[in-house]
């Protein structure tokens, strides 16, 4: 133990900075008010503009008096509506989809409550300029955030800064978890930057795999001196038997002091927010894991929502679909349609249809090219610059612009907008019992594995985001996932 303490004193030393809340998270939370008055300004101004005309044509109205009135007073409102659903806590604020739909919910309670008091006192507010105030605020409102996001994100993946310093408190197998899981995103809120080890045995390091060694401080005694010594944010401790829930208290009151965030990792992993619900008995904060939901509105919702969206790709796309059905005719022999047996909802079979982009009979080729497999874990086929590839086709590739005619097998009901990576019948094969459940909801024409990495993604990873997706899916998590696949589409990554 004095070994320890002696190691302690003598990294103290290293970190000047004593533990405190970060700064930047202040800094950014002001921010936020800022874009969000300037957001709803625009809004509101661009409304009454559009819908009343220019100041110039109007000064001596009282319908333009009367409504610049309401356009301040809806104003005031939105942004006292975004301050009480607490839209920029740093709780939310940075990552993850609260944040957007906390702003969502401020923004129909305001509109919702406009209407309500427009039809009770029969204020005759013009519908035309609530249209397009909605839409506009919550434009500017969202855009503005990505926006700030963006900086953040930008700031710690080049200078480390507007990084939160975290100390863990628990196994070595639960400290090797959490950094793993906190190191997989490159633009993460949290650090790991040291760990306390609960029990007898000693040792200087805890190795992680793919990202090195987080130094111990000592046990669940010491780790008040090492929040000193680290400088770190918040303590987070993980499941251990040593620290029992009294222990947690009192960590609890001594971390207030230093002004210290507690967070407790109750090990459900891949488990999203709006499945753990709080629910105290008897004094007990118990964490319940709602069931995964697959039927009823929620599949409703996702079918409609896969007609209309898949409806309108085709139907504007066609000119480009029809473009690219000339160039791969004219450019290499074969079909324009390449389809291939994939494994859908339940296990069961469909064809997949896509642009070929490939020569004609590469399937028969893939035993002679098996020794360049570049995908790790070996179950997937890809090799980064396939001989098989047409010219024409490495530009659809690089585009994903071969998947268009998936949608096809969307509208059929073999496939869905958003969904886990269709596999090959070989591909199931080879899955085990907790592989078998990315068969439980329809595979997608993009998804987590697409909007990650692509075939940049190993095996495993590739597994992982599929199943996160299968227990975790939602409606605003597809429009997330189609909208971010724009950006994976334009900056073509991990496409071959």
């Amino acid at each position: 133990m004095t070994a320890v303490n002696d190691r302690m004193v003598a990294s103290a030393n290293l970190v000047s900075i004593p533990g405190k809340i970060p700064t930047w998270q202040q800094g950014y939370a002001l921010r936020l008010v800022a874009i969000d008055v300037v957001g709803v300004s625009l809004a509101v101004g661009l409304a009454q503009w559009l819908r009343f005309g220019g100041l110039s044509e109007n000064m001596a109205s009282y319908r333009y008096v009367d409504y610049t009135v309401v356009s301040v007073g809806l104003a005031v409102l939105w942004i006292a509506a975004l301050s009480i659903n607490r839209s920029r806590s740093p709780r939310v604020i940075g990552s993850g989809a609260e944040e957007y739909r906390r702003v969502w919910l401020a923004t129909l309670s305001v509109f919702g409550g406009v209407a309500i008091i427009s039809m009770l006192f029969k204020l005759e507010i013009a519908r035309g300029y609530l249209v397009i105030a909605l839409p506009a605020g919550l434009l500017f409102l969202v855009f503005g955030r990505w926006v700030a996001r963006q900086v953040v994100v930008r700031a710690r993946r080049k200078n480390g800064s507007c990084i939160t310093r975290v100390l863990v408190v628990g196994s070595p197998a639960a400290v090797r978890d959490l950094t793993k899981s906190l190191a997989r995103e490159p633009g993460s809120e949290y650090q790991v930057v040291g760990a306390c080890l609960p029990g007898p045995m000693r040792r200087d390091r805890v190795d992680v795999p793919g990202v090195g060694a987080v130094p111990t401080y000592g046990d669940e005694s010491d780790v008040v001196n090492a929040v000193r010594i680290t400088g770190s944010h918040a303590v987070a401790v993980t499941a251990t038997e040593r620290l029992d829930g009294r222990g947690i208290r009192d960590l609890s009151w001594e971390l207030e002091k230093l002004d210290i965030d507690l967070l407790v990792s109750p090990g459900v992993v891949d488990i999203a927010g709006p499945r753990l619900q709080m629910r105290p008995v008897a004094g007990l904060p118990l964490i319940h894991v709602e069931k995964p939901q697959y039927s009823g509105a929620k599949r409703f919702q996702k079918r409609l929502f896969d007609i209309l969206f898949s409806s309108a790709v085709l139907l504007f796309g066609l000119p480009v679909l029809l473009s690219v059905a000339v160039a791969v005719k004219l450019t290499s022999r074969g079909p324009i349609f390449y389809r291939q047996e994939r494994i859908g909802l339940d296990g069961k079979p469909f064809q997949m249809i896509k642009f070929r982009t490939m020569v004609d009979g590469a399937d028969k080729m893939v035993d002679k090219l098996a020794a360049l497999n570049e995908s790790d874990g070996g179950v997937l086929f890809k090799i980064r610059e396939d001989p098989r590839v047409t010219p024409v086709g490495r530009l659809l590739r690089k585009y994903s612009i071969d998947e268009l005619p998936q949608f096809i097998n969307v509208l059929k009901r073999d496939m869905s907008v958003v969904g886990p990576r269709p596999p090959l019948a070989s591909e199931v094969q080879s899955y085990d019992n907790h592989t078998m459940k990315r068969l439980l909801v329809r595979p997608g024409i993009t998804g987590l594995w697409q909007v990650s990495g692509r075939s940049d993604l190993s095996w495993d990873d590739s597994v992982r985001l599929d199943l996160f997706y299968v227990e975790n899916w939602s409606m605003i998590s597809d429009l997330l996932i189609a909208i971010k696949t724009v950006k994976a589409m334009l900056s073509h990554s991990g496409a071959y």
